[in-house]
């Protein structure tokens, strides 16, 4: 006998809704959208310092030819000045995505940015080069914060108990695609062909790309909306001041470069300029707003000492993919118990410490917050400055064996980056956290653009003094750099209680 039932029928059961680890599943394209494009990110990360001294006269004999053969202070200052761009960029890419096309589809031509931009890079020559590099910044600026924002979209509204779960699975993609990069990119590039290596950042942007646009139909219809769209008479006055500075960037460049005065500086300095002016100008336009309350002022007032602070942890820790692994690359042996593997494999030290200690650290805070012992924001803060110093003071041990030419222990560099990591930890969560909390609420969604921009004022810095001809290798320049962390760290320490009491009742 056939069965009665129909789908309108009471009695039929409804299928349960398929989920993500428990989470919507638009959680899932996200989520591989973004471990793909940071491993396309990280992997050309991890190829860019060793590409450019190949040939140099800082570079290691074993490494294979076709690099630009820069020196390494110029390559410290290009590598510093794209970590720069690339956060710089999220602040205008939030801006898009708020104003003009929305986040999935700013989302969208973001991954496709990316994707030429390895393309670029693929191809052999200097100017391919930079120009890939600019793609890549412009479009990693463009995806970082709309891919965030759209994760919170899947939830219902900001106390919804899943919501921390879900940005924690989608962290864990991040440094699953960092992990991985340099294991596959950095062997492929620096083992066989530099530029086979960046096409396969490409590849990987590719199949992020496909994850996301397949998995559209399960994110929130409120992606694709515009939040607050600019007006007609508002795009065409931001189209005209944006063609008038691209006419006089034209104008300009092409006096110099026509003259026969153009040279690598004249692009750095701007950008690095630009990298700590801009900061600058969005805190103090911020502090000096008349429509803050009182206590948003005194909040704003305690941040900009968490921010100088960020921002000398960030001028530290990033030189991990710059100094540190010049030297790992070097001056460091090329094999582990007889084990040999490329230099670029120390990129994926850093992801595999964070998801081991992560929660490691997560039980800690409980634990000490249970028994009343947690320490403060503050007081993270001043233990992830004191650990990153506590890293390059480390780094002066390698440094100085490696003085008379001997080749010294990978593990070396392990524990430099094991020590940067813990620091990272104490300050990094911390700091996104805060930046939520003490945000004054007109500038709300601005904020986390905001924390940002204290990376890149610290590798902005970084890149100011490589083209002055500071050399961060030198033994003398990392202990200054060591002692002026732990300094800053013990600084605010001292001062814990006058921030604390600016931060009002933000804990």
């Amino acid at each position: 006998m056939a069965s009665s039932l129909t789908k309108d029928s009471p009695s039929a059961p409804a299928a349960p809704e398929k989920t993500f680890f428990g989470h919507p599943r638009g959680l899932a394209p996200l989520f591989m959208t973004e471990m793909w494009e940071r491993f396309s990110f990280y992997g050309m990360r991890a190829l860019l310092t060793i590409y450019l001294i190949s040939g140099g006269p800082d570079a290691s004999k074993g490494l294979q030819a076709g690099g630009l053969g820069m020196d390494l202070a110029t390559t410290t200052a290009i590598y510093a000045i794209y970590l720069s761009m690339v956060y710089l960029l999220t602040m205008p890419g939030g801006w898009l995505g708020d104003r003009v096309w929305g986040p999935r589809k700013t989302v969208t031509i973001a991954a496709v940015v990316i994707m030429l931009g390895h393309l670029t890079l693929a191809l052999p020559g200097s100017g391919s080069f930079f120009a890939g590099l600019a793609l890549v910044a412009t479009g990693s600026g463009l995806l970082k914060a709309n891919i965030s924002t759209m994760v919170g979209h899947l939830y219902d509204g900001p106390n919804d108990p899943r919501r921390d779960g879900g940005f924690t699975v989608f962290y864990m993609g991040i440094n699953i695609g960092a992990f991985f990069a340099p294991l596959v990119i950095g062997t492929v590039g620096e083992a066989y062909n530099w530029h086979l290596g960046f096409a396969l950042a490409a590849v990987g942007m590719a199949i992020g790309l496909v994850s996301f646009l397949l998995g559209t139909k399960h994110l929130s219809p409120v992606s694709s909306r515009v939040p607050t769209p600019l007006t007609r008479q508002e795009r065409t006055t931001w189209l005209r001041k944006g063609l008038v500075w691209l006419l006089v960037a034209v104008v300009f460049y092409g006096i110099v470069g026509l003259t026969g005065h153009f040279t690598l500086n004249w692009a750095m300095i701007p950008l690095t300029i630009a990298g700590l002016v801009i900061p600058a100008a969005v805190l103090a336009r911020i502090k000096s707003d008349k429509s803050l309350s009182g206590g948003e002022q005194s909040r704003v007032s305690a941040y900009v000492w968490l921010f100088v602070a960020a921002a000398a942890f960030w001028m530290i820790y990033d030189q991990a993919g710059s100094t540190v692994q010049a030297f790992g690359t070097t001056k460091a042996a090329p094999e582990l118990f007889g084990f040999g593997f490329p230099s670029s494999w120390y990129q994926s030290l850093n992801p595999v410490f964070i998801m081991a200690l992560a929660p490691v650290f997560a039980w800690i805070w409980l634990w000490l917050n249970r028994h009343g012992k947690e320490p403060g924001t503050v007081v993270k803060f001043a233990a992830g400055l004191f650990f990153i110093g506590v890293s390059f003071f480390f780094f002066l041990i390698p440094l100085a064996m490696s003085a008379s030419g001997t080749l010294v222990s990978p593990m070396w560099l392990v524990g430099i980056y094991l020590i940067q990591t813990v620091g990272e930890l104490c300050l990094s969560p911390v700091g996104l956290s805060v930046t939520t909390k003490m945000a004054p609420q007109k500038y709300a969604s601005q904020m986390m653009g905001v924390w940002f921009l204290a990376v890149t004022a610290g590798d902005s810095v970084t890149g100011l003094l490589s083209i002055g001809g500071v050399d961060l290798s030198r033994t003398g320049v990392v202990a200054l750099e060591a002692v002026l962390a732990v300094l800053a760290g013990g600084a605010i320490y001292m001062y814990r209680r006058r921030v604390r009491e600016l931060m009002g009742d933000v804990h």
